[in-house]
């Protein structure tokens, strides 16, 4: 039986580790909905600008940007439209959370409405 994102989070002590300061670093951005998908969550605030996505021993994290990230720590960018990126980040602990990750999840969420 296939398990739900947050059962698979919580079933690993890493990725709740790193849920539980990314959520944190979500809360402080005003009028965001954290929304529960079959296999992974989507932070919103008018549209999606932040997936989440357990993995073992962490989390990916995709950042819906207008550009792609110039950075080594962009484990894959996929352009989906002319104004649109997906920029997945694999965090393997909650220190990773640091002050690059949350400008780039700040320009995410000025982005939306």
């Amino acid at each position: 039986m296939a398990r739900t994102a947050r059962e698979r989070i919580d079933s690993d002590p890493i990725s709740s580790e790193v849920y539980e300061a990314l959520a944190t670093e979500i809360s402080a951005l005003d009028g965001c909905e954290l929304q529960e998908k079959a296999s992974s969550f989507h932070v919103a605030h008018g549209r999606a600008f932040l997936g989440i996505h357990p993995r073992r021993g962490g989390l990916l994290i995709n950042i819906v940007l207008d550009r792609q990230l110039e950075s080594a720590r962009v484990h894959r960018a996929e352009r989906v439209s002319a104004n649109r990126w997906h920029n997945e980040i694999i965090l393997h602990g909650r220190r990773e959370i640091e002050t690059e990750l949350r400008t780039w999840i700040n320009e995410a969420y000025s982005h939306t409405a």
